[in-house]
């Protein structure tokens, strides 16, 4: 098989494992299906030769590629891979039902038949790019999980062609797959990093062919707890403190202009993300993100002096605010001595002619907890598009030059 049909059949083969995250679950990994493709990854790596291979309480598998290197070859950089096991729970199905489109011709892709289920060009034009490519959609009725199976099939597809050529000298790598990714990262944030020894880490786990990044946002969450003072209503005057109506006084204080739906590229926001409450308890939850850590660290205090305006406000009531910081901004990560893992993945992929696009990601992925831990963790592109949708596609060139970058990066950190 060529490196697009293999990596074809290894998407298929975990595709087709159930793996949607759960919300609320209280458990790690939250769906058993995570356990299920946890386990068949762990068979597929040690055939392999990946050694040392583990897997702990919350479904986090790590496995040890020895080096192999010339006698007398410089020192080579210890580099791992994360990606993660989970697909995104979006409301629709968490079985997946791969549907492939060989060669494609242009023009809008059925992806359910019985069910008039269309990805539309007029919708998504960027199909038009893929014309002559082997395209891999969904039924329809699901995501395709293409985030972040592409990228699991990627490594192992890597770890494959190196198996099967001896003769291809690297390092010492470690590769890792964690659960629950789609909620919080609380795969990454589970692990044990005594078992993932690295210099540097790579995730692959963003969309569009040479999307590079390592600047993602700083990440908290708030919680905002109000408790007020019942009476009835014939005694309510000059005792009643409605805290639904303290928590609006709150959210009034709040930057209309920072808010996601009016910041874009790296401009940060504080997101209400939910009220809920009755006449005695309300709860308001927060999100808050900036690239800028500073900026980060200032809405965090701008928050905490809102409620303390509502305390003067409303002595009788009581107000506690809790923030919990989510992930970080990958790009703190990376000092001047540290920059080479961002320098190697510029210079693979325009290696093998791919046009790097360098992304200010709203967003975190495994590695923005990851970097956190001293371990610089850039992620680059699976080759997919539209994720989190039911019109997520897979152009396989792109996967292709996915794994490519993949086996390229292995080349140019064993070569320094």
């Amino acid at each position: 098989m060529n490196l697009q049909e293999r990596l074809m059949y290894r998407f298929l083969r975990y595709v087709a494992i159930p793996t949607q995250s759960k919300a609320g679950t209280g458990v790690i990994p939250s769906s058993p299906g995570q356990w299920d493709l946890a386990r068949l990854l762990m068979e597929d790596i040690a055939a392999l030769g990946v050694q040392d291979i583990t897997i702990d309480e919350h479904a986090v598998v790590v496995g040890r590629l020895p080096a192999r290197l010339p006698e007398g070859h410089a020192p080579v950089p210890v580099v791992g891979w994360v990606t993660h096991m989970d697909t995104v729970d979006v409301s629709m199905s968490p079985e997946i039902h791969p549907v492939i489109i060989r060669n494609y011709q242009g023009g809008d892709i059925c992806q359910n038949e019985e069910k008039q289920i269309y990805i539309t060009v007029e919708e998504h034009p960027e199909l038009l790019r893929y014309i002559g490519q082997d395209i891999i959609v969904s039924d329809g009725t699901s995501v395709l999980g293409a985030d972040d199976k592409a990228a699991i099939a990627n490594v192992v597809t890597a770890l494959e062609v190196l198996a099967e050529n001896p003769d291809i000298p690297h390092g010492e790598i470690y590769i890792c797959f964690v659960p629950d990714e789609e909620i919080g990262l609380i795969g990454a944030k589970s692990m044990d990093f005594s078992r993932f020894p690295v210099d540097f880490a790579y995730t692959i786990d963003c969309c569009e062919e040479g999307e590079l990044v390592y600047q993602t946002f700083n990440a908290g969450s708030g919680k905002l707890q109000i408790t007020g003072v019942t009476a009835h209503p014939m005694s309510s005057k000059n005792n009643t403190v409605n805290p639904i109506l303290i928590a609006v006084d709150f959210i009034n204080l709040l930057d209309r202009g920072e808010t996601p739906e009016h910041t874009e590229k790296t401009e940060g926001y504080i997101w209400v993300q939910g009220i809920s409450g009755d006449q005695l308890n309300t709860t308001v939850l927060l999100t808050i993100r900036d690239h800028d850590r500073i900026k980060y660290l200032a809405k965090k205090e701008d928050l905490h002096a809102c409620m303390e305006m509502m305390k003067k406000r409303h002595p009788k009531a009581r107000l506690s605010l809790e923030i919990e910081d989510d992930y970080a901004n990958i790009n703190d990560a990376i000092t001047p001595d540290k920059r080479k893992c961002v320098d190697y993945l510029f210079k693979a992929m325009e290696s093998i002619g791919v046009q790097p696009k360098d992304i200010a990601m709203r967003g975190g992925t495994d590695g923005s907890f990851i970097s956190t831990q001293g371990i610089p963790t850039p992620n680059y592109f699976t080759g997919a598009h539209n994720f989190h949708s039911r019109c997520e596609f897979m152009p396989m060139g792109a996967v292709e030059n996915s794994c490519r970058t993949t086996l390229k990066l292995i080349e140019l950190i064993t070569k320094g």
